[in-house]
């Protein structure tokens, strides 16, 4: 099995001291990519890794780097719902309004996918709620399409 492969398994099983061997001796692993354009920190955060996810950003995994699809870690994690996560990617830089290929931003995919303590943490710190996606829906349609409302509230002031 190639070195790549090693890693990716080891941020998916969660075992640590493989991820640390792995990176102290190759740091530059923090910047691959696997087959479907997800980063090391994008896997970890898909599989709500908590300690992979703080193991990377300690090797300075690059924040918003995107996927094939456009998304970073945080959109990731926004519809993901883990809300120790978002705030581990916020805290390291992790841009609060990135959008993917669709337009999507965190705050859309958390009202999206009803994840309102992400909701709340994104606009404590000052997610733009009036951005629409590429078919002209805010955060504030979807909560109210998914029938939300307690999301949809917190977006409609």
């Amino acid at each position: 099995m190639k070195e790549v492969d090693v890693f990716f398994e080891a941020i998916r099983s969660g075992d640590e001291d493989k991820l640390l061997g792995l990176l102290n001796s190759n740091p530059d692993l923090v910047n691959v990519k696997d087959a479907r354009g997800f980063t090391p920190l994008i896997f970890a955060t898909y599989f709500d890794n908590e300690v992979a996810t703080k193991i990377l950003l300690e090797h300075n995994a690059p924040v918003d780097v995107k996927d094939a699809s456009g998304n970073t870690a945080l959109i990731g994690v926004s519809f993901k719902g883990n809300v120790n996560i978002a705030k581990k990617l916020i805290q390291s830089g992790a841009d609060i309004n990135a959008k993917n290929n669709n337009g999507t931003t965190p705050l859309i995919f958390s009202a999206t996918y009803g994840k309102e303590a992400i909701v709340s943490l994104l606009l404590e710190l000052g997610a733009d709620k009036t951005i629409k996606d590429n078919h002209g829906k805010s955060a504030y349609d979807y909560a109210l399409e998914k029938k939300f409302e307690s999301t949809a509230t917190l977006l409609d002031n």
